[in-house]
């Protein structure tokens, strides 16, 4: 009986064991993600690999002929860049007139655009404003008028 308690209580320290060893195992699934991530992460290596390759290699062929025409192509790279910058900042300019004036005329017409109340209440507290600074002004102006006299 004692025996057969002893065998037993070795069966449930074994049975964890080989539970935990059954778990941590990699399963089909797992291991066939594993062998496709390092394909396609070398494949990508190799890929980044051949291009620095290809780059460096046409860098070295076009270097002569870079120095050969610099003082043609510099000058010529700086008028297209400015060029560029130049009717881009200008289109920039004309979307955004043709924008404000498309707004105001919509304002103006009373089709309420989008900001128009904040328009409104700003211009309702400029005239508050300038009220209470006529008021202030008046008196004042009125002063120096009469003691002038």
């Amino acid at each position: 009986m004692a025996d057969h308690h002893q065998h037993h209580h070795q069966q449930t320290q074994q049975q964890p064991i080989m539970k935990s060893l059954h778990d941590s195992s990699p399963s089909t699934r797992q291991i066939v993600r594993i062998l496709t991530a390092a394909t396609i992460g070398l494949s990508l290596l190799v890929l980044s690999g051949l291009t620095l390759t290809g780059t460096v290699i046409g860098l070295i062929v076009a270097t002569p002929l870079m120095v050969l025409f610099s003082p043609v192509l510099v000058p010529a790279v700086i008028t297209m860049g400015l060029l560029t910058v130049g009717f881009l900042f200008s289109g920039g300019c004309g979307v955004a007139a043709a924008t404000a004036l498309t707004w105001i005329y919509r304002y103006v017409t009373g089709k309420h655009p989008v900001g128009a109340d904040k328009v409104d209440y700003a211009r309702m507290r400029i005239t508050e404003k300038a009220k209470e600074l006529g008021h202030f002004a008046h008196p004042q102006t009125h002063q120096t008028t009469t003691t002038n006299h």
